[in-house]
């Protein structure tokens, strides 16, 4: 067992034992207690009580294999954030209140990893199965060492080694598992599960990375905001959060692109706070509060009250929230989302 397994362990035990706990701690830093002040209070016990409506929601409507009825239910994708979502509140695969829930989706995920590396159900393939990729090798890569599975390391090194080769000769990513062509949003999600993997021991070579982020730097527009290709085109707000977060999981937190980047992010906030004004709401706020979270103190605390009421009224009688793509994708991207402020994913730890 490698050491960034038994460090996966060590968190484990840590939040069973009751990490998602704010207050009371003595031995943090005196930056974390500042930050720990800030935060305090954000998830309220209305958020609290819409996030764990949204869990039964997913929960109730899971099969035995794994998959959600309906519309993208048994996307690798959907299922991988439904998964990912229950982690967020401190369910592990087979422990706490969705732990069955969590080792469903976990078999599910696994039984779609192919021999060559790609992950997707032929059933439930739409437009952009690298998403597919990208979100269900940071699934596994999270729970590899949570779960009593002894092949997820060897699924996950084989996801990983299909992303490594479906990269462009720019440092991007597309669609489909080749090499051919690359835009932002698929690169984004491909730099997140390549961060998971490697904080889970597995190999990533320094100078994919480092492509990778020569990418998304050039995506870069004067306003401070990020194009979907490097061909041109128009600043979005969801870009402009995965391209902050892509980066800074890539290791550049600071930087000028980062402080134009954040600049563009709050000047833009007002308007993508209403989803009528796009489909790609739920997508959006999934990367600006990690970016946030990132940003941190009373930035964070002012976006994320701001989101937390809006997905408050949004919220259904059912528990669920609904999207363009399904109610099940929808409810595990606002429950990400709510579960900021204490979120026990690695990958969203500072």
């Amino acid at each position: 067992m490698n050491d960034a397994i038994r460090s996966r362990r060590r968190w484990i035990s840590a939040a069973l034992a009751g990490a998602s706990c704010l207050a009371g701690v003595t031995t943090r830093s005196p930056r974390v207690l500042a930050q720990e002040d800030v935060v305090a209070g954000l998830l309220t016990p209305e958020a609290a009580e819409a996030l764990a409506r949204g869990h039964a929601y997913l929960a109730r409507n899971q099969a035995p294999n794994g998959q959600f009825a309906g519309q993208m239910g048994g996307n690798v994708a959907v299922v991988s954030l439904a998964g990912l979502s229950w982690i967020a509140a401190g369910s592990l695969p087979g422990r706490g209140p969705y732990g069955e829930a969590v080792s469903r989706a976990v078999d599910l995920v696994a039984r779609a990893c192919g021999e060559n590396g790609f992950i997707a159900n032929s059933d439930a393939i739409q437009r952009g199965p690298m998403y597919g990729q990208g979100f269900a090798t940071l699934f596994l890569a999270e729970v590899l060492g949570m779960s009593p599975r002894e092949d997820l390391g060897e699924k996950v090194r084989s996801a990983v080694g299909l992303i490594l080769r479906a990269q462009n000769y720019q440092g991007g990513w597309r669609y489909t598992p080749e090499p051919l062509d690359a835009d932002l949003s698929v690169t984004i999600c491909q730099m997140m599960a390549l961060r998971a993997a490697r904080n889970a021991g597995i190999y990533v070579p320094a100078e994919v990375i480092r492509a990778a982020v020569d990418y998304v730097r050039r995506s870069q527009n004067t306003d401070g905001g990020f194009m979907y290709q490097l061909e041109g085109g128009e600043s979005r707000f969801p870009l402009t959060g995965g391209a902050i977060v892509a980066l800074q999981n890539a290791g550049r937190y600071e930087g000028e692109e980062l402080e134009l980047a954040y600049q563009f992010l709050m000047r833009r906030l007002p308007q993508n706070l209403s989803p009528v004004t796009h489909n790609y709401f739920y997508y959006a706020h999934y990367y600006a509060v990690q970016a946030m979270w990132q940003r941190g103190g009373a930035a964070f605390a002012k976006y994320y009250q701001s989101i937390r009421d809006v997905l408050l009224e949004m919220q259904s009688d059912d528990g669920s929230w609904a999207d363009i793509v399904g109610r099940h994708y929808g409810t595990a991207m606002a429950c990400l989302v709510l579960s900021a402020p204490r979120s026990l994913l690695p990958i969203f730890q500072r």
